[in-house]
């Protein structure tokens, strides 16, 4: 069974004053924002592909043809950048025990009382939920999208395939686009969290409140700035 990692390369504290850590280098944001960018603008030409009432926002992309010919290559770079940022970091996403505990406490988790909740690692439950079911989708939505994709596999599959791949790939398309809100607004809702992917650091105070296991490990390890 393999363990989940609770600090990955990379993650240092930096003594200050202030304290601060270290949570994503700069090629991680990058493709962090590659992968939030080409989820937007999937969500967006695909609903222009999926009902005439919204047909309008192909004006967007320079038209209905232009649309659906660039919207699967966007789901081509969402797929590559994604699985970039999956093998990074899957490790540190495996459920442990903590995480059924910390499920388990969801009042105390939509009410902020971090006091009362169990300790975790570099990401929570919530997080890791997050991750796997972008995962799962992703996938979904690649395979699917494949299948669909007349231009190039017109012949490849039957047309009873091509409706189901139709179907799938519009659920998996909607689902997505839920999980991807929730994101948003969990990580503005917790502040503190979008310095993450803007500056690459948080404060020593946001770590020790959100993942005081993962902050723990690095005090231990006393992995400092030389600088410093």
């Amino acid at each position: 069974m393999v363990k989940a990692e609770r600090v990955q390369p990379g993650d240092e504290i930096h003594m200050g004053p202030p304290i601060t850590v270290d949570r994503y280098g700069p090629a991680a944001r990058v493709n962090h924002w590659i992968t939030a960018l080409s989820l937007i603008l999937l969500a967006i030409s695909g609903l222009a592909l999926f009902h005439p009432s919204l047909f309008f926002l192909t004006a967007l992309f320079g038209g209905g043809q232009t649309t659906r010919w660039i919207h699967p290559w966007i789901g081509v770079v969402l797929f590559i950048s994604f699985y970039i940022f999956f093998f990074q970091l899957w490790k540190a996403n495996l459920f442990t025990r903590t995480d059924v505990k910390w499920l388990m406490s969801v009042k105390e988790v939509l009410t902020a009382q971090e006091d009362k909740l169990p300790e975790v690692g570099k990401y929570n439950a919530g997080q890791k939920m997050i991750f796997w079911g972008m995962a799962l989708l992703i996938m979904a939505l690649i395979i699917t999208g494949v299948i669909i994709w007349d231009q190039y596999f017109l012949e490849a599959t039957a047309i009873p395939t091509k409706r189901i791949a139709v179907l799938v790939h519009a659920l998996a398309a909607v689902a997505i686009i839920c999980i991807f809100i929730f994101h948003v607004y969990a990580a503005i809702w917790t502040r503190g969290t979008l310095r993450a992917m803007t500056r690459g650091t948080v404060t020593g105070g946001w770590a020790f409140r959100h993942h005081r296991k993962w902050f723990k490990e690095l005090a231990q390890r006393r992995r400092v700035d030389p600088a410093e």
